[in-house]
């Protein structure tokens, strides 16, 4: 007989079912006395006792069979299932308990690649005993996050869910030949300047101009690939608003986090876009979400990310005195992002022209800063450019950092001396940022 695989399945399943009914109706008979709802803490000390009791019944039992009693490594690995899955979820929390652990793509509930933050990606163990329990693990994590919609079966084959530590769990079946489950990690839930000093992702020179483009309320579009560090960037850039403005947040789904750290950020509303419900209406976007959280009287709007229609109104708002607002989007170049830009203009309601996008454009951003991914793997900020005019149907922008050779931002071209002189108003120290350029001692 096994002393793992499917019987060590089937025993943990058997273990938490039991505790899982035992806790639940030791909280209704607490409850039904009058006293106090148990803590978390309350809840996990009572599962302990429980599992210690239910340990002791099941060596009885297979004692009593003429079996031996389950080893000591089964034993622990069988607990701390039965843990997770009460408290946790189930297969998947040991590996969201890696603080290495970037990001888990399941293809299936005994296919778990992992990406860890060293760029190394990894095929693991089953996170769980078939796709069904897996399926069955991804409503159960959908109502510990307390979602509106929970349901995911064969008519709505999709979930999309924050976790409670801020990741991002998205699940689908049916149209998919298994269950697949991908989840997005945020290791940096906050993150300062001096944070992408020490993960490489830009040097103290360039952290210091960055920090005087927010500071001088310059309005910023942070774009790069996939996974590349976007959000990241985006928070670093906020800890340098002061904490006297007052911010509107908007996303697809919750990740910046800004209205959860109260000290830096006290003033903040934040803003979800919203799929329709199962009959179809309900559907808040992130266009609409612009319009409103501009009526809510805000120093900066930051979206998330821009992936449509909301440009023209996210534009609009960083040209009509909204200075400071910021962004993410999706581009392979620092250049690219004029034409990706426009082309989500040209699909809006408004349908704007080339031009009409060009100097809308023109008139709302003033930088882009662009990440990539560095020869030795590691993300980086590898241009940055100052939009300067537009020219027709063109975005006229100088390269003021463009990639060196491993792809890492060097300085190239002065920025423009109204802005050198704000910057320097900002807080940025013009003689090392020239020694930066020219390659001297600061």
């Amino acid at each position: 007989m096994s002393r793992n695989g499917v019987d060590a399945g089937g025993l943990t399943a058997r273990l938490r079912g039991e505790v899982g009914e035992r806790l639940s109706a030791y909280a209704a008979e607490l409850e039904s006395a009058g006293l106090p709802p148990m803590t978390g803490a309350d809840r996990q000390n009572a599962a302990a006792r429980l599992l210690a009791e239910a340990w002791q019944h099941e060596s009885q039992r297979r004692l009593s069979a003429g079996h031996g009693v389950w080893d000591a490594a089964t034993e622990a690995q069988v607990s701390r299932a039965v843990v997770d899955g009460l408290f946790g979820l189930g297969g998947l929390q040991a590996l969201l308990d890696d603080p290495e652990v970037e990001n888990v793509h399941v293809n299936g509930c005994d296919r778990v690649f992992v990406r860890y933050a060293d760029g190394r990606e990894e095929c693991v163990g089953a996170v769980a005993g078939s796709d069904a329990e897996l399926a069955e693990l991804v409503r159960t994590v959908a109502a510990k996050a307390g979602e509106e919609e929970r349901r995911f079966d064969r008519a709505v084959p999709r979930l999309n869910v924050q976790l409670e530590d801020g990741s991002r769990l998205f699940a689908v079946m049916a149209v998919t030949g298994r269950v697949c489950v991908s989840i997005r990690r945020h290791r940096y839930p906050s993150a300062a300047l001096t944070d992408l000093v020490g993960l490489g992702v830009c040097d103290e020179p360039l952290a210091g101009f960055l920090g005087a483009l927010v500071r001088a309320r310059r309005n910023l579009v942070v774009a790069g690939g996939t996974n590349v560090g976007k959000t990241t960037v985006l928070r670093a850039l906020a800890s340098q608003i002061p904490p006297q403005e007052r911010l509107v947040t908007i996303e697809d789904t919750f990740e910046l986090g800004l209205d959860r750290d109260e000290a830096a950020h006290p003033n903040v509303v934040a803003m979800q876009a919203r799929e329709a419900n199962l009959e179809g209406v309900g559907a808040v976007d992130q266009a609409e979400l612009v319009r409103w959280g501009l009526r809510m009287g805000p120093d900066r709007v930051i979206v998330g990310e821009i992936r449509g229609a909301e440009v023209v109104p996210m534009c609009n708002a960083m040209s009509q005195g909204n200075d400071g607002s910021m962004s993410t989007l999706h581009s392979s170049t620092s250049r690219g992002v004029f034409t990706k830009l426009a082309a989500y203009a040209a699909q809006s309601p408004e349908r704007l022209s080339l031009e009409a996008t060009s100097l809308l454009v023109a008139s709302a951003v003033h930088f882009v800063i662009h990440l990539a991914w560095a020869r030795d793997g590691r993300r980086v900020v590898s241009s940055i450019r100052e939009v300067v005019d537009a020219d027709g149907p063109q975005v006229v922008s100088n390269e003021v950092y463009r990639p060196g050779p491993d792809r890492r931002a060097v300085p190239a071209t002065a920025p423009r001396a109204e802005t050198m002189e704000d910057l320097i108003v900002a807080g940025l120290d013009p003689y090392a940022w020239h020694a930066a350029r020219w390659g001297g001692p600061s």
